[in-house]
């Protein structure tokens, strides 16, 4: 019998890499897809970081007509999709165009899909809920941890819920993704290390799930090789070409990886801490990372040792066995390196919330497919080992 397992993979949308591309390119993918008047989705930090400049310089010359939406929150809430629909509306835009991280880009994928379909954000969560296809977006991520650009679907926290919801479905994918690595140089090299390893647990879940296939493992492996190369060095100086591309590129790489096969507890856990306590994905993510890694290391079949050999770890000589916890321990060298809190407590988060954090984990489909079999008390336990 055949261990690899059946699969199916599409990966549709355009993606263009290149040094200036936000200020060279834009305008003629606009038009490429008809459009001339558009809502330009973004946040307060790319705003006042002065990163819209050249984009809207080339929207002017172009003849596009544009009106910006920066009022885009960590975790955007239902609300933030809202205003920016009601925006797009009066304007009557025929894309949306994002620039920024995650938060930006889940908005703009939720807007385009307001704008098409109306109704209250909520009656679309899950797979396919939607009737009509989005209206067109365009990508361009600001930071080199999301890989927003390239899924089919948006989170967005309903507050009232403390939930973070994720709306899915073919439709949902961008048309076009700009990755321009020229824009890097004014991060934070906080969020360079926290959205770096926000792409590097989105590749080694992608890698090590249940339903991981052979075109996803190609995808995640050279992700995690690329960040073990370049993270440090883009966390030390962000303006260095060759590191923001090479995370560019891992951070598009494990997003397409899992927009195809998913992913696993982590993120399973890292929404919750979202929705109750406001914790930055990527962080949530950076810091649960090694606890999962942990705890799915007794259904490693050998990709722990490949994971380890990706990050440096000299484990040519070891069984898989032995060379297994090298892996996490090259991901806590990695996450202590680049300035990783150690803990969730530093952000606030109590032990009081665990229940009905893990209870809303354990709803997401993520755990149904991570490696190691995950009962309620699992991640109970999980959680107060990381705060």
């Amino acid at each position: 019998m055949s261990t690899i397992k059946d699969f199916s993979y599409s990966h549709p949308i355009k993606t263009v890499l290149e040094a200036g591309a936000l200020k060279n390119r834009l305008v003629d993918e606009i038009k490429a897809l008809n459009a001339d008047k558009i809502l330009l989705v973004t946040d307060p930090g790319v705003l006042n970081a002065g990163l819209l400049n050249d984009a809207e310089v080339a929207l002017k010359n172009g003849g596009i007509t544009y009106k910006v939406f920066a009022d885009v929150e960590p975790n955007p809430r239902t609300d933030s999709c809202y205003r920016g629909y009601e925006m797009a509306q009066e304007m009557e835009a025929g894309l949306i165009v994002a620039i920024g991280g995650g938060s930006p880009i889940d908005v703009a994928k939720a807007i385009a899909l307001l704008m098409t379909n109306g109704g209250d954000l909520e009656s679309y969560e899950g797979p396919e809920k939607y009737k009509n296809a989005p209206l067109p977006t365009i990508c361009v991520p600001t930071t080199s941890g999301t890989g927003s650009e390239t899924t089919a679907m948006t989170v967005i926290t309903v507050k009232a819920r403390n939930y973070k919801m994720t709306i899915l479905g073919k439709n949902m994918l961008p048309n076009v993704a700009l990755l321009d690595p020229s824009i890097f140089g004014k991060m934070p090299p906080f969020i360079a290390a926290s959205t770096g390893m926000d792409a590097l647990t989105h590749a080694i879940e992608s890698y090590t799930n249940l339903i991981a296939n052979p075109f996803t493992d190609a995808y995640g492996v050279e992700a995690i090789r690329l960040i073990g190369k370049y993270l440090r060095h883009f966390v030390a100086q962000a303006s260095d070409l060759e590191a923001a591309t090479g995370m560019l590129v891992a951070s598009n790489l494990a997003g397409i990886a899992f927009g195809q096969v998913r992913l696993g507890n982590c993120h399973a856990m890292a929404h919750p801490l979202g929705g109750f306590f406001d914790v930055p994905h990527g962080v949530a993510n950076s810091i649960l990372l090694p606890h999962t890694m942990k705890y799915n290391m007794l259904a490693d079949h050998g990709k722990y040792k490949v994971i380890a050999q990706l990050l440096g770890e000299d484990v040519s000589r070891m069984t898989d066995l032995e060379a297994a916890p090298y892996a996490v321990e090259a991901v806590e060298k990695l996450s202590k390196d680049i300035g990783i809190p150690e803990n969730l407590g530093l952000y606030g988060v109590t032990q009081d919330k665990i229940p009905q954090m893990s209870k809303d984990a354990m709803l997401s489909g993520n755990i149904k497919i991570n490696p190691r079999c995950t009962k309620l008390a699992d991640i109970e336990a999980l959680y107060r080992g990381a705060i």
